[in-house]
């Protein structure tokens, strides 16, 4: 006879819950019990256990080198307990849940998803738009487009693209701009959420990275572009995100000087989660339009 779990479930799920989020209350509000709760949830474990598990710091609590150990293995284990619990119903065998930041979602996701939607396989793709770094493991997300270096704890992911970056602004601003040093005497929008790098971009383009600019400021990226498509200002883009208003001519890059970022957007999973069938077309349909964006096939027809 197989033996008995040492612990209880709810609290095996409290302590792989803590020790990916640092934190007791994201915990209690995913198994919809109090911060207490969990806390005894996982001094109980330790003492059945007979080991610590968590260190208490000022950042919040981090899992010992004996939990980090065996931490793969329980989000694996959960993860695929909410795929086998989905598969017995099948409901949303046919619905994709990505969790999503608002520029890549904007400027460039809304305008191509349809197409997604309209393959052979009939898949609905539904967007859970946030500024958020939501849980990967939600049983409710299927994935995320995330915008960085690619390692985020916990997780497993996949270069989409927009790592080239570079000044865009409304034509109304163009010939104010002959060159890169005229950015001093125009506008330049500040997006207060952004990761790209003015002072690496002037230096890439032979200007004092220290230059002064100046400019209104969005702290809401999606607005930041609405900004310089309105001719408030120069801002500072991935290409990939500026390419649609760029084909369509209402926004220009006036030096033509893109520079290479080690940030980009990726497709980011749970790890230890199976990749599902409409995971992968899901990945294969972005590698495709990715592809045909950079060519500058906005509207490339759905076959």
């Amino acid at each position: 006879m197989s033996k008995s779990f040492p612990i209880p479930l709810n609290a095996l799920r409290a302590i792989e819950i803590v020790a990916r989020r640092g934190a007791l209350a994201p915990a209690a509000e995913e198994l919809g019990v109090t911060v207490g709760a969990v806390s005894q949830h996982l001094r109980r474990a330790e003492e059945r256990l007979g080991v610590e598990l968590f260190a208490r710091t000022p950042q919040g609590l981090r899992p010992l080198p004996a939990l980090l150990a065996v931490l793969p293995l329980l989000s694996g284990g959960f993860g695929q307990s909410q795929e086998g619990l989905a598969g017995l119903n099948g409901a949303h065998d046919s619905v994709l849940n990505v969790t999503v930041g608002s520029v890549f979602a904007s400027r460039w996701l809304i305008w191509r998803v349809r197409k997604f939607a309209t393959l052979p396989q009939g898949l609905e793709v539904r967007l859970n738009v946030t500024a958020e770094m939501v849980d990967l493991s939600r049983p409710d997300i299927d994935c995320g487009i995330r915008y960085g270096d690619g390692h985020w704890p916990g997780t497993r992911s996949s270069l989409i693209g927009g790592q080239e970056y570079q000044p865009v602004c409304s034509p109304l601003l163009l010939e104010r701009l002959s060159t890169p040093a005229h950015l001093a005497g125009v506008p330049v929008i500040a997006d207060n959420t952004s990761m790209l790098d003015w002072p690496n971009w002037l230096s890439s383009a032979g200007v004092d990275p220290k230059m002064k600019l100046s400019g209104p400021h969005y702290s809401d990226a999606s607005l930041a572009f609405d900004a310089a498509i309105d001719g408030q200002g120069v801002l500072l883009a991935a290409d990939m995100m500026s390419a649609d208003a760029v084909s369509d001519g209402r926004l220009v890059r006036p030096f033509e000087h893109p520079v290479r970022s080690p940030r980009g957007y990726y497709l980011a999973v749970a790890q230890g989660r199976r990749e599902s069938h409409k995971l992968k077309l899901f990945r294969d349909w972005l590698a495709a339009e990715t592809a045909a964006s950079a060519r500058g096939y906005r509207f490339q027809a759905a076959d």
